[in-house]
């Protein structure tokens, strides 16, 4: 009878589960999502622990303090993380994901002789030997990825690329040597060999982590992130073979196809191919001003002022705003918010520009927006917004910087060549906020800069934003 609570339970989680993927994929339904998801995950919870026989004896009081520590830490990072932060947040998150795989592996395998697992012999031993096997290897590659990109995202670490010489050769070796291994740990049966050959895999897939995600470049972080998003699913659906867990498998494949899916969405926002992001090399850091064709440095486009900017638009009938990295990082949604209000007020026809790689992770602009209650309904994305940019009157791009670089379309040349951007460039002006002349996360010089059309409001874009709210 618990069993069959159990199993019930597991498949309203997993219904759930899938009914919050629905909801995340659109805006105005992600709050009812996360609902969903919030609720199959307290299902999932309750049914486990109460209603199955993995918790034994007094392991139930261990349980409540991981979870009591657990629960205060979730707690207190919802409460002290910025919104600016949610890429590293979400980052470290995957590493937990990665390095729970790599624990349950070890702990399922060097388990206590009454593990149901250790009375399995033939077929079953080497179909579960390779279920901790492939586990592991997922969870370390996703645990060393994960801090490296949360170290790029946080600027410990630079978005420069590491290109090592020979770097895909030693990753062909890293590979080869990992399925070498793996022919020595399964059909071990414990033996000294086959755990030695399962703690070198370990360290090996802990150096892959490392040096696949420190070979990509900035300009691919948002790929690096539903990329890493994938890897963390297929490593909790491997723990669930390892458990023998049917809801941890469902979970985990759901996680694992639908963040394969984002980055393949990704991908092809930045006109790239899955495998040339992970073999990197995409992105630097720093970054001078552009040279012109003969050499020379070219001269940027004129500056502007908070109230000149105002009166722009004031003046204009059609405004289109870009925001970028640079608006989270100020935390001026809110202020834009407000400037949209007050302009649409007037009965001047406002909308928001999204590209699908806006700042760090896919959907920050997005979650940025939502949190300032800025209507859905004025959110365009690239594709809905960029045959209507030669009728706006004025486009006010706020720390955005490679997603309106007309080099994706100009130049072939171009480390970005082919990469939809926003067109921003085809508006009668442009106003340009931002703090320096120094170019983007991906470390590509923008034409933009020196349009006829262009106008720079450098500065801190909170204060900008502030003046020219005041200004309207």
């Amino acid at each position: 009878m618990t069993s069959g609570m159990q199993t019930a339970f597991y498949v309203v989680a997993a219904i759930l589960f899938i009914l919050a993927l629905g909801g995340l994929s659109n805006p105005e339904t992600a709050r009812r999502g996360n609902a969903y998801g919030i609720t199959g995950m307290a299902l999932a919870l309750i049914a486990t622990i109460f209603m199955g026989d993995q918790v034994h004896g007094g392991g139930y009081t261990w349980l409540a303090a991981a979870m009591i520590i657990g629960s205060g830490i979730g707690l207190f990072l919802a409460i002290k993380v910025q919104m600016t932060e949610m890429p590293e947040l979400v980052a470290m998150l995957h590493s937990f994901v990665g390095m729970a795989a790599v624990l349950v592996g070890f702990a399922g395998y060097f388990g206590p002789a009454e593990d149901p697992a250790h009375a399995l012999t033939g077929a079953a031993s080497i179909i579960h030997e390779i279920e901790i096997y492939i586990g592991v290897l997922i969870g370390a590659i996703t645990f060393t990825g994960s801090v490296v990109a949360f170290g790029k995202l946080k600027g410990i670490i630079t978005s420069k690329p590491l290109m090592l010489p020979a770097r895909h050769w030693l990753n062909l070796g890293l590979g080869l040597a990992s399925i070498f291994l793996a022919t020595i740990f399964v059909g071990g049966e414990h033996s000294n060999a086959a755990i030695t050959a399962l703690v070198i895999m370990t360290l090996i897939a802990f150096v892959f982590g490392v040096h696949m995600v420190m070979a990509i470049g900035g300009a691919d972080m948002p790929v690096v992130v539903s990329m890493l998003n994938s890897y963390s699913g297929w490593a909790a659906a491997a723990t669930g073979f390892m458990l023998n867990n049917g809801l941890l498998i469902v979970t985990g494949a759901l996680v694992g196809s639908s963040g394969a899916i984002l980055s393949y969405i990704m991908c092809r926002a930045m006109n790239r191919k899955f495998l040339a992001v992970i073999a990197g090399g995409f992105g630097t850091a720093g970054g001078t001003v552009a040279p012109s064709g003969d050499g020379e440095q070219q001269e940027y486009s004129p500056e502007t002022s908070a109230d000149e900017t105002a009166e722009m638009l004031n003046n204009a009938k059609e405004v289109v705003i870009v925001p970028g990295y640079g608006m989270a990082v100020a935390q001026a949604q809110h202020t834009i918010n407000d400037i949209s209000r007050k302009l649409r007020a007037k009965d001047i026809n406002v909308r928001f520009a999204i590209h699908p790689v806006a700042g760090r992770m896919p959907g920050h602009m997005n979650v940025l927006l939502a949190e300032a209650k800025v209507p859905y309904d004025i959110v365009l994305e690239m594709d809905e917004i960029n045959e209507d940019l030669p009728k706006v009157d004025v486009v006010l791009v706020i720390g955005a910087n490679d997603i309106v670089n007309p080099s994706a379309l100009d130049d072939p040349n171009s480390p970005i060549a082919g990469m939809p951007v926003l067109e921003v460039w085809n508006a009668s002006s442009v106003v340009v906020m931002k703090r320096g002349r120094g170019v983007g996360y991906a470390g590509v010089d923008n034409p933009l800069f020196f349009r006829d059309n262009t106008r720079m409001l450098y500065g801190d874009a909170k204060a900008s934003v502030d003046a020219i709210l005041g200004n309207i």
